[in-house]
């Protein structure tokens, strides 16, 4: 036989249950509500705060704390956001000690499956449930809970500012859809700069180039301005090309200037078959016929390649007629296709 089990103490049990003040002083549970509505009711405040220094703040001013420099606005942002998510969480804490019923509950494990009966506890649970948080009875502590979780969507909403300015049209005209390439800017090498002479490119070549106005630039616009205004120059046999008659003062002896972005998601492309005249972008394989307005003939792009209109100055050098006549780069939602060159035009 085994000996009984000899436990170091005996069970205590549960203690006795106290009641809180809030359950027994209708003064003190007013206190507490007034309490969470308060911090419910400063979340808005917070929120619009966030708002105004977003938009009001200027993104140039800092502040020191300590060994720290940091930016004034990125600081106001979170503490404003962050003070308004602690404010819901410490309401919703106060909430549910002071104010809801205090009482012990057991919580009985059922199988997964569903039944009427079991819908028709929850059921009965969440109404019990409803009743224990006193919503019905305070409803301030709802509508000030209701009007904090709201207000929080101010952040969010105005957060979605830094994906990028609104591309409305005149902002796409102004930067997606434009380049640095006017009339008379003459075409450069892309590597050494020195501008490029119609009698040094020879049949079946192929030059990378860029405007000669972009080493103007600095920082970032040079970045944006080159990522748009690449160029490739090509010289092909005008006797083994199709040149519309729309375009036939856009060449130069079979010298013809076409982006060198893809149309498809933007790669960078210069990989040329002399004797097909195709170029073929190395990312997705989308391939253009430069012999015939750069249209497409195999792969995901949907666009031709973007020509851009030539000619020479007085000293025989390459020079643009005008910009692009279309946007350059890959399609986007907004992009109006309806005026690009289209196979059959003349």
């Amino acid at each position: 036989m085994h000996p009984e089990p000899q436990y170091p103490v005996n069970d205590p049990g549960h203690p006795e249950h106290l009641p809180r003040l809030t359950d027994v002083d209708e003064k003190a549970a007013d206190r507490a509500t007034r309490q969470v509505a308060t911090m419910f009711g400063i979340v808005p405040v917070l929120a619009i705060g966030f708002a105004v220094v977003y938009f009001a703040m200027p993104r140039t001013m800092y502040i020191d704390f300590g060994f720290l420099h940091v930016n004034l606005q990125h600081v106001l942002l979170g503490v404003t956001a962050g003070m308004s998510l602690l404010l819901i969480g410490v309401g919703a804490v106060q909430w549910a000690r002071q104010l809801m019923d205090d009482h012990e509950m057991v919580d009985y494990r059922h199988s997964a499956a569903s039944d009427r009966d079991d819908r028709e506890y929850v059921i009965t649970e969440l109404q019990k449930g409803t009743e224990e948080s006193k919503i019905t009875r305070r409803k301030v502590l709802g509508r000030s809970l209701v009007g904090a979780l709201a207000a929080m969507g101010i952040p969010l909403v105005v957060s979605f500012a830094d994906l990028g300015p609104w591309p409305t049209k005149k902002r796409r005209a102004a930067t997606i859809e434009t380049t640095i390439w006017a009339e008379g800017v003459r075409l450069v090498n892309d590597v050494t700069y020195l501008p490029i002479k119609a009698s040094d490119i020879e049949i079946g070549q192929l030059v990378n180039g860029q405007p000669e106005n972009l080493k103007d630039l600095e920082g970032t616009a040079f970045l944006q301005a080159k990522a748009k205004s690449s160029i490739i120059v090509v010289r092909m046999d005008p006797n083994t090309i199709s040149i519309p008659a729309s375009r036939q003062d856009w060449q130069v002896g079979g010298i013809l200037c076409y982006s060198k972005i893809c149309t498809h998601v933007g790669c960078p492309i210069s990989l040329w078959e002399q004797q097909t005249h195709h170029l073929l972008c190395p990312c997705h394989q989308s391939t253009f016929d430069l012999g015939n307005s750069g249209l497409v003939v195999f792969g995901p792009a949907a666009r031709a390649l973007p020509q851009l209109p030539i000619t020479v100055d007085g000293e025989g050098y390459l020079v643009a007629r005008s910009g692009f006549t279309v946007p350059v780069g890959p399609s986007y939602f907004e992009r109006d296709s309806r005026h690009d060159f289209q196979e059959g035009d003349s």
